[in-house]
């Protein structure tokens, strides 16, 4: 059986920091490419960040470059994102996906539950 786990959301103020884990189990994890995406209220889910299967290649949205850092431990199959300088505006509930081949479309793969991040001002 395929989950997802996510972890480490909350509430935070803006500019501090938070750090998201993503527990991968009943898939070869180090064979699929992990996303993070995230969701506002009202609007479509959006990329936020990707990593490969071998954590070789990473790629952010352009709405969080340089605050945010992904990244993943094969051996523990966990994914992690660290969000840093964290904005009002990166409030949403945020997925922790799977795809078996880097580029699938958006909604393929395995999905988690999805864990709420609220940025007060």
């Amino acid at each position: 059986q395929v989950q997802l786990v996510e972890s480490g959301g909350g509430l935070v103020q803006a500019g501090g920091s938070l750090r998201l884990s993503c527990a991968a189990s009943g898939f070869t994890f180090s064979q699929y490419a992990m996303y993070w995406y995230r969701q506002a209220l009202g609007k479509e889910r959006e990329l936020v960040a990707r990593i490969s299967n071998g954590g070789g290649t990473i790629d952010y949205g352009d709405s969080v470059k340089g605050r945010f850092i992904i990244s993943r431990d094969n051996a523990k199959n966990m994914l992690y994102l660290q969000m840093n300088s964290l904005k009002p505006e990166d409030t949403a509930v945020y997925y922790c996906n799977a795809k078996w081949r880097w580029g699938a479309p958006r909604e393929s793969g395995y999905w988690g539950q999805g864990t709420q991040i609220t940025v007060s001002s």
